[in-house]
């Protein structure tokens, strides 16, 4: 099961990298307002804009990493750890963007780390299709 951490660490980082882009992006964006403006062509403004868009391109590779580490281990044991990524985004929403990073926070840190340590050590399972023991037969898989 650890041979997909990595790609479970890539979609982590890659879901926060998305993040921190769309922040930035929208921030280089005058305050938002539709008040006589065509919304389609501000829509497109938007997610045209540099930042935003590197940003959806970004989620776009996270979602393909995610999407390979749902094709190889247990949903129930990949998906909490994208909650790393809100660890990631607050630290460097904290440093980049000057964020507050309150006691409160820290302590949803501290435990958001802890279960995610908890779910890594009961290490899942990697699902029946991609399993190295698993033979295929015409009649199923055999284990």
């Amino acid at each position: 099961m650890s041979r997909y951490i990595p790609f479970i660490l890539f979609t982590v980082f890659t879901n926060a990298a998305a993040q921190i882009m769309l922040k930035h992006g929208m921030m280089q964006i005058a305050p938002l307002s539709f008040a006589g403006v065509n919304p389609i062509l501000k829509i497109l403004q938007i997610v045209f804009s540099p930042f935003v868009f590197l940003g959806l391109l970004t989620f776009v590779a996270s979602m393909a990493s995610h999407l390979f580490v749902l094709s190889k281990v247990e949903l129930s044991y990949a998906y909490p750890f994208l909650s790393l990524a809100y660890v990631v985004v607050a630290f460097a929403a904290w440093g980049l963007f000057g964020e507050a990073l309150t006691p409160a926070r820290a302590g949803g840190i501290a435990l958001i780390c802890l279960g995610t340590v908890f779910i890594a050590k009961d290490g899942g399972r990697e699902t029946p299709e991609t399993s190295a023991s698993a033979i295929s037969t015409s009649e199923g898989v055999i284990r």
